[in-house]
């Protein structure tokens, strides 16, 4: 975690709002870097991989934008690949969380080579796990936990070299509140974990982070996904799809402060900041403020008893 890459993808090509391709450029100006320079991290701005416009087209057999969908993440997966096998931490600054195929894909393709195990814990209001078939809209950034788990076109759902990138049983959604019919009974048939905010507020944040986090070892790759919509919108207002409900500010800092503890964070996304949508930078500086918690920012010193 000392040796940190930070790769933008100015796109919002698979969103259903235009805005989120000024992420990157948001959370630079938040002051990403500086705030992990303050743990003593050696950072590397790659700048921005590129891709095609969006060309704001309808759905094709039930992808929108599917050749630019796909190009990016391509591009994407080429760069977290590299950052990867030079032994960094990759941080993948969206854009729409379409680009996740991209990066995890690339975390899947590193794991395999490296014989570790990827967890992916995907924050987020809402489940992405739409199919052609089933998808109310055709957006792709709502179908990359699918696409991932090996549900979708070709062109991407063997991008990492192996179908599925990401075993289902890996895949621990947290969040959700905003979930499509259809991707219930998919969700249910698959089996994927889900926490959504029900549960969360069932049994609280810390017990459902305790049992996502459950088997993370020294050998485990933990890839965090983190789509800003998974926040209450009253505290993140910069974001194309807001749904109210969301994880407080306190709880979310729980979220990544448990994470933060496993020393376990491989590479991470972060993503669907809409700087046209926000309110003087307030979601751009809590996710700068989210990360200063995910790489060990803490009240006083943490002592773990067993």
């Amino acid at each position: 975690m000392d040796r940190i890459s930070l790769i933008g993808a100015p796109t919002d090509v698979g969103a259903s709002v235009v805005g989120c391709r000024m992420g990157p450029a948001a959370l630079r100006l938040a002051g990403l870097r500086a705030s992990l320079e303050k743990f003593g991290a050696q950072v590397r701005d790659c700048g921005d991989v590129g891709g095609p416009d969006s060309p704001m087209a309808p759905p094709v057999d039930g992808y929108r934008h599917l050749p630019e969908v796909t190009a990016w993440n391509h591009a994407v997966f080429d760069a977290v690949s590299a950052e990867l096998a030079d032994g960094r931490l990759p941080i993948m600054l969206g854009g729409d969380h379409c680009l996740a195929i991209g990066s995890i894909s690339a975390a899947a393709r590193h794991c395999r080579d490296t014989g570790r195990t990827l967890r992916v814990l995907w924050f987020d209001a809402h489940a992405d796990y739409n199919t052609s078939s089933i998808t109310p809209s055709g957006n792709m950034h709502g179908m990359p936990v699918a696409v991932l788990t090996g549900t979708g076109p070709d062109a991407l759902v063997g991008l990492s070299g192996a179908v599925p990138a990401v075993d289902p049983e890996h895949v621990k959604e947290i969040g959700l509140r905003d979930v499509d019919l259809g991707e219930k009974h998919l969700l249910h048939e698959h089996r994927v974990e889900v926490f959504d905010m029900r549960y969360l507020d069932e049994i609280g944040v810390r017990h459902a982070m305790e049992m996502a986090l459950e088997g993370v070892d020294e050998d485990t790759h933990l890839h965090v996904s983190l789509d800003l919509d998974f926040l209450d919108d009253s505290i993140a207002p910069g974001v194309g799809t807001p749904v109210r409900g969301g994880p407080t500010y306190r709880e979310a800092h729980l979220c990544m402060e448990m994470i933060a503890d496993t020393g376990r964070l491989g590479s991470l996304d972060i993503v669907e900041l809409n700087p046209a949508l926000d309110v003087r930078s307030q979601t751009s500086t809590l996710a700068v403020d989210l990360v200063e918690s995910l790489f060990g920012k803490s009240t006083l010193l943490r002592v773990h008893r067993r």
